[in-house]
């Protein structure tokens, strides 16, 4: 599993995408912790007391986690900004991968790896149901000219595959590299979601 800073204000070349080491993966694996890191992810630089107003936690508890990501250079302070009771965050620019092969090889790497990946995809589904809800309920209801929730069922090879993931990932670094740092009105988060995954094989049939 990847994420890929698609916060506003980050440098315009493109980061190579790392897998965390061990040590910075369990330093995310804490619900708050990944919260916190998705939020300067989605919506870019935040405060302490601005991600505990988000977070509905105190501002105690998310200056205290910000400080634990920041040690394992999984978000900076942004540079020039704020002042020494206020300081401003961020996820540095480049996309990462929370599957390390390193980390799989231990009990606690695997567990670590387990937690921070549920708690995305938990988080990814909650914000998904979230808005298909109230679109559905509000007079407008879903504009599919502006969102696309939809499922697609191929038999490929893993040649293929690859070919369909690689052509997906570039297809969404280039939308990054365009509009990554616009600024103006009309503007708002986008999450773009890229699932491909091999079905059970008992579900197959010859």
């Amino acid at each position: 599993m990847t994420t890929d800073d698609a916060a506003p204000g980050a440098p315009r070349e493109r980061a190579e995408e790392h897998p965390l080491d061990p040590g910075a993966l369990r330093a995310l694996a804490h619900p708050l912790r990944i919260e916190i890191y998705d939020i300067l992810n989605q919506y870019g630089p935040q405060t302490a007391s601005s991600l505990a107003a988000m977070t509905g936690e105190s501002s105690g508890a998310t200056s205290y986690h910000l400080r634990a990501l920041a040690k394992h250079d999984l978000i900076r302070e942004v540079s020039g900004r704020g002042t020494g009771r206020e300081r401003w965050w961020e996820r540095p620019r480049g996309g990462i991968s929370f599957t390390n092969p390193e980390a799989l090889k231990t009990p606690a790497g695997k567990a670590a790896t387990q937690l921070v990946m549920s708690e995305f995809l938990t988080r990814r589904h909650q914000q998904l149901m979230r808005y298909v809800n109230e679109t559905l309920t509000s007079p407008e209801g879903l504009d599919e000219a502006t969102a696309m929730v939809a499922t697609s069922t191929l038999r490929l090879t893993p040649a293929q595959t690859e070919a369909l993931i690689t052509e997906m990932h570039e297809l969404v670094l280039r939308y990054g590299d365009l509009y990554r740092d616009q600024t103006g009105a009309d503007l708002h988060p986008i999450s773009i979601r890229t699932d491909v995954f091999p079905l059970p094989e008992e579900g197959l049939s010859s």
